[in-house]
């Protein structure tokens, strides 16, 4: 039960993420649903094992090259997912900041 809170949650700051970058669009809510779906996917198998092999550069980073790895993520959805659009990698690295804010904002109030 929590994980499909977890997964509505996150459809909901996906829709809410592509209201407010007027360069990522998100067609219909059952496209923001498949966009949180195959994105938690992606970060639980392919996040990983990026953040491993990109150790050193996020070393020497402290870190933000993390958000360089969410933006290719959320750019990869956006190749398979029909229905949601990212227009470039700036839109797609501040969709992903957006996307972090309001997940956690969301799942506070909800208490998931």
């Amino acid at each position: 039960m929590k994980i499909i809170l977890k997964l509505l949650i996150t459809s909901f700051a996906v829709i809410i993420g592509a209201y407010l970058i007027p360069s990522v669009t998100v067609a219909s809510p059952w496209s923001a649903l498949w966009v949180a779906l195959i994105l938690g996917l992606i970060n639980i198998t392919v996040k990983p094992l990026l953040v491993v092999l990109t150790l050193p550069i996020n070393i020497l980073t402290l870190g933000l090259f993390t958000f360089i790895i969410n933006a290719g993520m959320i750019l990869l959805v956006s190749s398979i997912v029909k229905g949601f659009e990212v227009e470039g990698f700036l839109a797609a690295f501040i969709f992903g900041i957006t996307l972090s804010i309001l997940n956690y904002v969301l799942n506070k109030i909800f208490k998931a």
